[in-house]
């Protein structure tokens, strides 16, 4: 085993545990769930470092890596949806990130098949760490917002939905791509 997938499993294992974390009141345990996911996120940055640096890249990893990013993510987004940090019309913000993934992941599947790669772009990589930064935010809920004068939570939910437009932009450019490599 190596350090890029004990990294990415260790991410699918912070899923379970922040589900806990998050059902435990106290503003300690929201910034242990604000801190957790934030350490998850930026696994996702140090397993690609990694397997680049030591030449460690994988079909595993490949194939673990969007997936741990996706139960980390979508863990995240229904803790929040469910406790109502997220909720009225940015619920929208939260099924348009959720949906793209999922797209995006059928379209990769498919595309793997007739052996089509396409690359993941740089805006896509804006776009989750400004995703990963949202949720962050988000997870430390009152308490981060007390923290954060009181925009805590508007921050957050701002870049939710700075995240869900970059979300529908760079999703579209995966399905033209995928559709134009698959008909070439």
């Amino acid at each position: 085993m190596k350090i890029p997938n004990i990294l990415t499993i260790g991410r699918i294992l912070v899923a379970p545990i922040l589900i806990i974390i998050f059902f435990i009141p106290g503003e300690l345990y929201d910034f242990l769930a604000c801190g957790l996911f934030a350490i998850a996120a930026f696994t996702d940055y140090l397993d690609g470092f990694f397997a680049r640096l030591y030449k460690q890249q994988s079909k595993f990893g490949e194939l673990l890596d969007p997936i741990a990013d996706k139960v980390l993510v979508a863990t995240a987004l229904m803790l929040l949806v469910m406790d109502k940090i997220i909720n009225d019309i940015s619920v929208i913000a939260a099924i348009i990130i959720v949906t793209r993934e999922i797209l995006i992941s059928g379209l990769r599947e498919f595309l793997a098949k007739a052996q089509v790669f396409i690359p993941v772009t740089k805006l896509s990589k804006i776009k989750t760490v400004i995703q990963m930064i949202s949720i962050s935010i988000l997870l430390a809920g009152e308490s981060g917002d007390k923290l954060l004068f009181n925009y805590g939570i508007q921050l957050g939910l701002t870049l939710l939905w700075i995240s869900a437009i970059l979300t529908l932009y760079t999703g579209y450019i995966y399905i033209r791509k995928g559709v134009n490599l698959s008909f070439d």
